[in-house]
């Protein structure tokens, strides 16, 4: 008659809470959580060391691990482990002999290649991918450059074909507003403007027909007044009536032409000092002792001038050292008019008696 064995079994809480102590080789199971416990006779449930079938030598069905080798006569998954186990030691020790043909780069030939090329580039272009990236991931980069620079404008200069726009300047000078002044500029030197131009007093080409039509030359219409002076002072090529003083300065007339001239006299009055500055004629009328005085020859050539007398005996007249032919001055008239020439040359005054007692 067969027998049936049963273990003693509860949920893990009863066990605890019974907490009974097992005789030596009895089994108690929890049924909750498939643990197994064994009894000494001794220790109560609590205390008791759990233990399952795969640590008394079984492989559950969920697997685990082998503390041992296992042998077998038949077959896994169809497969002879033991054959193809030796098959694989073959295969290995071939690999290990094994020598690449010629032409077939090697690991490490191919890690050193690749070391060397990234070897000097940063670290943010040593990958193909990154220097993909940095060229825009274009595959015709070369010709996307080269179409790019032919649209540039060389050094050497050359054509713009459109316009430049800058927020900076050009040679210093801020083009926007140099040609807001020049705008300015051309509007107000409009000589295409008839009417404008009439009235201020210019003519519209060279035609020049009537001087009365040209706007006087003003001082306000140059950078400084004298320009302006200057300019309105202007005698014209043609020539026209002269209305001031022409001071040469001590330069040469050459060749001139004179036609109806006359020249300046200078009534001397009171004065002793004969000026030729003033003038090259002078007539004074002597009442007393007078000592005259001749100033500002001129510092280059020679200089003269004309001297009339009234009078010029009636009293002690005093000249300058002067030569006078036979080294005598002439005796002047005591009530009349005398006319003497005085001539500058080099350092010395001449004398002349031109006309004693014209009158």
């Amino acid at each position: 008659m067969a027998s049936i064995i049963q273990i003693r079994r509860d949920t893990a809480s009863a066990w605890t809470s019974a907490n009974p102590t097992l005789a030596q080789g009895e089994l108690g199971l929890e049924t909750d959580t498939s643990k197994l416990k064994s009894g000494d006779g001794t220790t109560a449930w609590t205390s008791l060391t759990y233990y399952s079938l795969g640590t008394v030598g079984y492989l559950a069905s969920t697997g685990g691990a082998l503390t041992g080798a296992i042998t077998t006569n038949s077959t896994f998954d169809g497969r002879d482990v033991s054959v193809d186990g030796t098959k694989l030691d073959g295969i290995a020790t071939n690999a290990n002999n094994y020598t690449l043909p010629a032409g077939i780069a090697t690991e490490t030939y191919v890690g050193t290649q690749v070391s060397n090329l990234v070897d000097s580039s940063p670290a943010a272009l040593n990958t193909l991918n990154e220097l993909a990236a940095a060229l825009g991931d274009d595959a015709n980069f070369s010709t996307t450059i080269t179409n790019s620079i032919a649209t540039k404008l060389p050094l050497s200069g050359g054509a713009m074909t459109g316009a430049i726009t800058t927020n900076s300047t050009f040679d210093g000078r801020d083009v926007s507003v140099d040609g807001t002044k020049l705008d300015g500029i051309e509007a107000s030197a409009d000589v295409t403007d008839a009417t404008n131009v009439a009235a201020a007093g210019a003519l519209m080409d060279s035609e020049v027909t009537n001087l009365a039509s040209v706007k006087a030359f003003d001082t306000t219409d140059y950078a400084t007044s004298t320009q302006g002076t200057t300019a309105d002072a202007a005698l014209p090529k043609a020539g026209g009536t002269m209305s001031g003083l022409v001071n040469m300065a001590d330069q040469i007339v050459q060749r001139p032409l004179l036609q109806d001239y006359s020249e300046k006299t200078v009534a001397m009055g009171s004065a002793t000092a004969v000026n030729l500055e003033d003038g090259n004629v002078f007539s004074k009328t002597i009442s007393g002792t007078t000592t005259l005085t001749f100033t500002n020859p001129s510092s280059v050539g020679t200089s003269s001038f004309s001297l009339i007398l009234t009078n010029g005996g009636s009293a002690t007249l005093n000249f300058p050292t002067t030569k006078w032919a036979a080294g005598t001055a002439p005796t002047l008239t005591a009530s009349g008019i005398d006319i003497l020439i005085f001539v500058y040359h080099g350092s010395t005054w001449y004398g002349i008696a031109s006309g004693i007692g014209m009158a």
